[in-house]
């Protein structure tokens, strides 16, 4: 009886391993899923994507952890896949609880570079904890976007 439970058990352990390793998004995956947004903002336009961006039954854009935000230049959110209640918000000034202005830092890089990686902490949506995350943003026309992943 032992031993059917252990290899009952151990068997079980096996199945999971896969699940948890693909439980968070990569950040190759989250570069392409600017990349997605970007191919909609460019062939639908502006609202049709906020939209999209914003809907949590659209599967392109919600993909376990990973989620698009949209912000205006001027740090105004525009689009939020796992926060709706930051829309229309002007969001400029936020900090992180390192005191870094995540929002302003990105949109700079946006700005300046064209796009680029950000290192800063923000609420996991799967578990509402403080996490440490790298978001890539580029710039879309007036508007930039960014996608990020829990590290």
């Amino acid at each position: 009886m032992r031993f059917i439970l252990s290899t009952l058990l151990l068997s079980l352990s096996v199945v999971a391993w896969p699940a948890g390793a693909a439980e968070f998004g990569t950040k190759e995956e989250a570069v392409a899923m600017v990349k997605r947004v970007q191919a909609m903002f460019k062939a639908k336009g502006a609202e049709a994507t906020f939209k999209a961006v914003s809907d949590k039954s659209v599967p392109e854009f919600h993909d376990r952890d990973l989620y698009p935000f949209i912000y205006d230049f001027s740090g105004l959110n525009v689009a939020h896949g796992a926060r709706p209640a930051l829309i229309g918000k002007n969001l400029i000034a936020l900090k992180d609880q390192d005191g870094k202005f995540l929002v302003r830092d990105m949109r700079d890089i946006a700005q300046t570079k064209g796009g680029g990686w950000y290192d800063y902490k923000w609420p996991n949506p799967i578990n509402n904890k403080i996490e440490d995350k790298a978001s890539y943003v580029e710039k879309m026309g007036d508007y930039w976007v960014g996608v990020g992943v829990y590290r």
